[in-house]
Formats: structure tokens, C-alpha cells, sequence
């Protein structure tokens, strides 16, 4: 990659640390957010006076000439394609997305084309981000490829950035509509019993563990309690289904986004969703509680019943407060509409 390099200079009563003092005096057109400053300090990327300073207590003084050197993204190697997109919000810094379950959003290996990205590519041209290099060009964040809904998607470096910035703080708010096996209840004395699950007032299920990669399989990821990644799903229940009821409509939303969070979250609280072919397990379906046409549209179901229906967050440029709502797909609202039959 080539450079660029950023030169300020530190104004009058600076903070007494350079990582604070870079947050106050770096130019606003650089689009640099408090946590890439830092890490561009942690990286030695950053110099004071002329010498490279990556202790980010440092003191500076007033007048002390700071240069950081900026990593340009090359052009990509990913080409634009003609795919239809649902757009829910587009302006000159960013667009959201309603993305359909089958569609991928980046390239990899295994799906060279017909992504996200490549539709993002022929549906903005030149204007999406660059900060995630060559690898994910505009991609802030991403959803299962067989999971619908919500995605934000960065047309700018600062906006970029700032959405970068919110979700390392877990600040964007994202509610998931989840249909799994069984229905959590506070009453139940074997979710009690499971490390890491427990319940908040009103029957909210609370799951708190860490995550990693499977040892034995690279595609998925494990729940551990020692290392890996902090890991926090809340759910509480919006319908139920069956006589008794035995299939549950879940509004989950997360603190910390990872990897098949609620996925895993949920198949470790014993209540993994349908159709899940990951990790919902192998579950029978009480067919005495369900009608014969929902006990078959269950079983049918080819995919895990997993939407992202709303995405809030600040606009990292205007500031303004933006949310957005996607109704469920046809497919899990037919599922639910037989259910309900």
C-alpha cells in the first residue's frame, strides 16, 4: 500500500497524554476517529517532532509538529455486478441495506462473485469506503449469508470511521427477530443451571459468555469462559407457539457483535434456532403440540429463522440519531403465518 501523511500542529494547553491531545488537535478532515488514533499510535505510525512516539501517555506541548502516516487503500480487486438491492437510506456518507438471506456479503474463496460488495461496487461506482483496505471495501459490519435484514454500509473514510467507532463501543443498536426451539422461561430450572445464562426482570434472557473459533472446525464458533471474545446476547420473548407451546419468537438484541453470536448464544442456552443447520442440532419437534402443515413448514424451513429487523445508530457525520425498521422476509412470515394457523 502507499501513504499519506496527516501534519498538525498541537494547540495551545494540550491534554497532558498525546492520545488525548491527537483526539482534540487532529483535523477534522482527516476523519480519524478516537480509536484509530490510538491504534495508529500502537502501530508506530505516529511521530512527534520529527521522532516516532507509540506510548499513547506521552506528554506534547504546545506547538509540537505531529505527523501521522496514513495507509491508502489500493483499488480492489473485486469487481462491480448488477444485483438488485433494497435500499433502505442512502446519502452521500453511507446507505443501509435490507439484504436477503442467500445473499454473501463479501468475497471469499469459496464466493468469488455475486456478493454484497459487488453489488455495492456497481450501485455506488467509486464512492465507498477505502479504510478497510482491499479486503472490505465500505464493510463496517456483516450478517450471515442465510440470515435477512440490516446492514450499514460506508460510503466515506469518516464515516467509516465513526461507525467503526460505535461499534467497538457497542453503542449501534441492532434487535434481531430469532425463531428457536422451545421457550426460555425464567422458571425453568435447567437454564438456571447453565454457566453463563441468566435472566433480568420482565423474562429478558441474558446469555454472557466468550467466544473463539472451534477447535476442531474453523466454521464455527465455540462458547468458552476463558479467553476468546466477551460475548453478551439479551432475548426476550415475542410469541409463542403450540399447545403447549413449544417453538418461540425471540426478540434478541446484542451488547457485543460476534461472529454466529446469537446463533451460538442461543443453541447454548438449549434453545437453538429453526432451521439452523449449524447449530441448531438435530431437535424433534413435539408434533402432537404443532398443526401437521406447521410441524412440515418447521421441518422445511431451509434456512436458520434469523432476521435483523432494526439498526440504530448516529449518523457519523450529521449526528443525527437514525433507526431503521425491515419487515420480516416472505419466508419467515409465511412460517410464522402457519404457526399462527
Amino acid at each position: 500500500m502507499s501513504s499519506n501523511l496527516v501534519t498538525f500542529r498541537i494547540a495551545a494547553d494540550p491534554p497532558a497524554r498525546l492520545d488525548k491531545a491527537l483526539s482534540r488537535d487532529v483535523p477534522e478532515a482527516a476523519a480519524l476517529s478516537r480509536t484509530r488514533l490510538a491504534r495508529l499510535v500502537a502501530e508506530g505510525a505516529v511521530r512527534v517532532n520529527g521522532a516516532v512516539e507509540a506510548n499513547p501517555k506521552a506528554r506534547v506541548a504546545d506547538g509540537d509538529v505531529v505527523e501521522i502516516t496514513l495507509a491508502v487503500a489500493e483499488k480492489s480487486h473485486i469487481g462491480p455486478e448488477e444485483i438488485a438491492l433494497d435500499v433502505v437510506y442512502e446519502d452521500d456518507e453511507l446507505v443501509v441495506i435490507n439484504k436477503p438471506a442467500g445473499l454473501v456479503v463479501h468475497p471469499a474463496p469459496g464466493t468469488p462473485g455475486g456478493t454484497l460488495v459487488n453489488a455495492l461496487l456497481h450501485h455506488c461506482g467509486q464512492s465507498l469506503s477505502g479504510v478497510g483496505g482491499v479486503a472490505r471495501p465500505g464493510i463496517v459490519h456483516r450478517i450471515d449469508k442465510d440470515t435477512s435484514g440490516l446492514l450499514v454500509v460506508a460510503k466515506s473514510d469518516r464515516a467509516h470511521q465513526g461507525l467503526a467507532d460505535q461499534f467497538e463501543k457497542h453503542t449501534i443498536e441492532r434487535h434481531y427477530l430469532a425463531l428457536v426451539h422451545g421457550v426460555p422461561d425464567a422458571n425453568d430450572p435447567r437454564l438456571r443451571g447453565i454457566p453463563g445464562v441468566s435472566f433480568e426482570p420482565g423474562n429478558i434472557l441474558k446469555i454472557t459468555t466468550r467466544l473463539a473459533r472451534h477447535k476442531h472446525d474453523r466454521q464455527k464458533q465455540a462458547v468458552l469462559f476463558d479467553g476468546g471474545r466477551h460475548a453478551v446476547t439479551r432475548a426476550r420473548i415475542a410469541e409463542s407457539f403450540g399447545n403447549p407451546p413449544v417453538l418461540a419468537l425471540m426478540n434478541c438484541w446484542l451488547e457485543t457483535g460476534r461472529t454466529h453470536q446469537i446463533r451460538v448464544h442461543m443453541a447454548h442456552a438449549g434453545h437453538g434456532l429453526v432451521g439452523d443447520p449449524v447449530y441448531g442440532g438435530r431437535r424433534r419437534i413435539a408434533e402432537k403440540a404443532l398443526s401437521p402443515a406447521a410441524v412440515a413448514a418447521v421441518k422445511a424451513f431451509p434456512r436458520q429463522a434469523l432476521h435483523a429487523a432494526t439498526l440504530g445508530f448516529v449518523h457519523p457525520v450529521s449526528g443525527a440519531e437514525l433507526q431503521f425498521e425491515a419487515p420480516l422476509p416472505a419466508d419467515m412470515a409465511a412460517l410464522l403465518a402457519v404457526l399462527r394457523g
